[in-house]
């Protein structure tokens, strides 16, 4: 199975921004469109951003013209660039394709924790 590994988070002040890559261990992006998704304790791991295409993009309403995902095909990686940051964007963000989390065949990766916090 294909690996994961996010990284780029940290602690952001309010109105901050970040910029998280995600890198998978070959290559997927053909034909699984990637997305990215957040977890906060205690909570299930819902769906941020995503691909329905080759370049067309979909976005869940709570990060809509404050997120903006891309991704670099030659290098396996997938962005997620996050502006206008707030206390509720806190939590540990992870990269997947969601076609295969659907069918429940892939693994996560450590995902990687954003902070956002006067």
């Amino acid at each position: 199975q294909v690996q994961f590994m996010e990284s780029g988070g940290g602690l952001v002040q309010p109105g901050g921004s970040l910029r998280l890559s995600c890198v998978a261990s070959r290559s997927i992006f053909e034909p699984y469109f990637m997305g990215w998704y957040r977890q906060t304790p205690g909570s299930q791991r819902e769906l941020v951003a995503r691909f329905i295409g080759e370049t067309d993009t979909m976005y869940a309403d709570f990060v809509k013209g404050r997120f903006t995902i891309s991704k670099d095909n030659a290098k396996n990686t997938v962005y997620l660039q996050m502006n206008s940051l707030e206390p509720d964007d806190t939590a540990v963000y992870y990269c997947n394709a969601p076609s295969l989390v659907a069918r429940g065949q892939t693994t996560w990766g450590q995902g990687t924790q954003v902070t956002v916090s006067s």
